[in-house]
């Protein structure tokens, strides 16, 4: 992979509105994300050549989103079964497949009803695929916040991580959404606030939780060479890794306190040639507000065990040693599954993020669902082109 890096960008960012009830289909918002997207690059859909997004639930194949936009006969397509803990690996095919000359012109994107349609871990429906499921479903223990309480509860036991920990990262996301006009929740909120929220599985409260969204967003991706000749800023694709392993919820792995970041960093921070140290700002993937804890101690920005209080002395606010999820994450921007995550990110190193702008954003990492649930991770690694 050493001649991977930096040899592809993300020439060009899209959304959709994002809300509680978008009121048109999943394939409507994939094409206007993938449109926005286009457009941002200064490209059309004539020029687009590969298609690639990821599913669980409610989705919008490549196979309809293409005819839809017109793009009849892509040379490369990917439609990626897995959540969020495959978002980032679709964007690092999409680049490997460029990098590769398999397509010149990827767009990459997600697309959900998320709130009005089909909720994660909602009832109504099939249960989700995977052997562990009918052991867990006659006891009510199958919806992520359940899966996730579990697992923040072995890390509070262990190294005495307290919801004050969790609470910290919530207002401080918060306060970086009051400054993004995309996000649903820009109300600011108190630690009192985050204590006064009800319970939905301890020790997770409300605003422990993601949101869940309707909307969509796209990337483009495309040789570096030519996305230095387009509308916007290239930035650089400096590393992509994925994989996977045993999932916890299957028996694998004896530490619920360790994920499957620990294990993908370092190939991650190899192939860029940085190290936690080079990270300007991260977007981590915060399904729940533990999730972002122990990712900060699995992606090396502070020992195992001390991501509470690295979140509660400040490092993670703007300003702070380490900004994170600087347009308010999934907590209170929107949940479009993984990819606003990366699209934030390339804001931010494109300088063009308004009032929550990172002074001096150089290199920034972007993470997906870290592999608790499903046995898989994946992570990017940005650069400024």
């Amino acid at each position: 992979m050493g001649g991977f890096r930096d040899r592809t960008a993300v020439a060009g960012v899209g959304y959709t509105r994002l809300s509680k009830n978008s009121g048109v289909s999943t394939l409507t918002l994939a094409c206007e994300a993938v449109l926005a997207a286009l457009e941002d690059a200064g490209l059309t859909a004539d020029d687009v050549d590969g298609i690639a997004t990821h599913r669980v639930g409610d989705s919008a194949a490549p196979s309809v989103v293409g005819p839809a936009l017109g793009i009849h006969r892509p040379s490369w397509y990917l439609d990626q079964f897995g959540g969020g803990s495959v978002s980032h690996a679709v964007v690092g095919q999409a680049a490997l497949a460029v990098a590769a000359g398999m397509a010149e012109t990827v767009v990459c994107y997600r697309a959900i009803n998320a709130r009005s349609e089909f909720r994660m871990g909602g009832t109504g429906r099939g249960l989700p695929a995977g052997p562990e499921v009918q052991y867990q479903a006659p006891y009510g223990y199958f919806a992520p916040p359940q899966q996730y309480a579990m697992f923040a509860r072995a890390h509070m036991e262990r190294y005495g991580t307290r919801p004050e920990h969790f609470g910290r990262l919530a207002v401080t996301q918060r306060a970086n959404a009051v400054k993004n006009p995309r996000a649903l929740m820009r109300t600011p909120i108190t630690l009192d606030d985050y204590f006064d929220s009800r319970w939905i599985a301890e020790p997770f409260r409300l605003l422990d939780c993601c949101l869940e969204t309707d909307g969509a967003c796209a990337l483009v991706i495309t040789r570096a060479d030519r996305a230095r000749d387009l509308r916007r800023p290239p930035v650089l694709i400096s590393a992509a890794a994925w994989g996977g392993g045993d999932s916890f919820m299957s028996g694998g792995g004896a530490d619920t306190t360790v994920t499957g970041a620990a294990e993908l960093a370092p190939r991650l921070y190899r192939q860029a040639g940085v190290g936690p140290a080079e990270i300007d700002v991260a977007e981590i993937y915060d399904c729940f507000t533990y999730s972002v804890i122990v990712q900060l101690e699995d992606y090396g920005f502070c020992a195992k065990g001390e991501g509470g209080p690295y979140v509660a002395s400040g490092a993670t606010e703007p300003g702070g040693e380490l900004p994170v999820n600087t347009h308010g994450g999934f907590l209170s921007e929107g949940y479009v599954h993984g990819v606003n995550h990366i699209a934030e990110a390339v804001s931010q190193l494109r300088g063009d993020a308004g009032d929550r702008q990172v002074d001096g954003a150089e290199v920034a990492l972007s993470t997906a669902q870290p592999g608790y649930i499903l046995p898989a991770t994946s992570a990017l690694i940005l650069r400024k082109g």
